[in-house]
């Protein structure tokens, strides 16, 4: 595999795992507000916000569910044959990136579309509470992948490999 592939692929995986933290912390603090509320004692599920945003078809299919997967697959292949110690970091991110994406696809996806047809009750914003507490555990997984990547990225550079 060629060179300039690999470092194409590491400069899209920490470009991708950058876009994936922030845009889940811009998603945590300014749009899941809309959709989870709280009125007294009770939170409340508002799916017409959260079909309105429709953030999963609007944004994150094209950052992650696509494009970050086959990034991630992809340097998988080439990270293996990559010389130590950049091997090393780079497959740790590759593993917090599956990580983040196994759980985006078993849970995060399946649980917001379930929200998404789901009206107001106390089971949907308690599951839509877990949904997004479980978030900041994506968000600690997608972290770990970055800054792994970014170390890998920075081996890449002082090698020159």
């Amino acid at each position: 595999m060629s060179d300039s592939i690999a470092r194409g692929l590491l400069w899209l995986l920490v470009i991708f795992l950058g876009i994936t933290f922030g845009a889940g912390i811009y998603e945590l603090r300014i749009t899941v507000p809309r959709w989870l509320s709280s009125e007294g004692s009770r939170n409340h599920w508002n799916a017409d916000a959260a079909r309105r945003d429709d953030v999963g078809r609007r944004f994150w299919v094209f950052v992650t569910t696509m494009p970050l997967t086959l990034v991630t697959l992809a340097s998988l292949i080439v990270a293996w044959r990559a010389p130590s110690p950049l091997r090393g970091w780079w497959l740790a991110a590759i593993i917090f990136a599956l990580g983040d994406r196994i759980f985006t696809f078993s849970y995060f996806i399946p649980t917001m579309v379930r929200l998404m047809r789901a009206a107001d009750s106390p089971e949907s914003a308690v599951k839509a509470s877990q949904w997004a507490n479980l978030c900041y555990v994506r968000l600690a997984i997608a972290l770990a992948a970055w800054l792994a990547a970014l170390n890998a990225f920075s081996y890449l550079y002082q090698s020159h490999v």
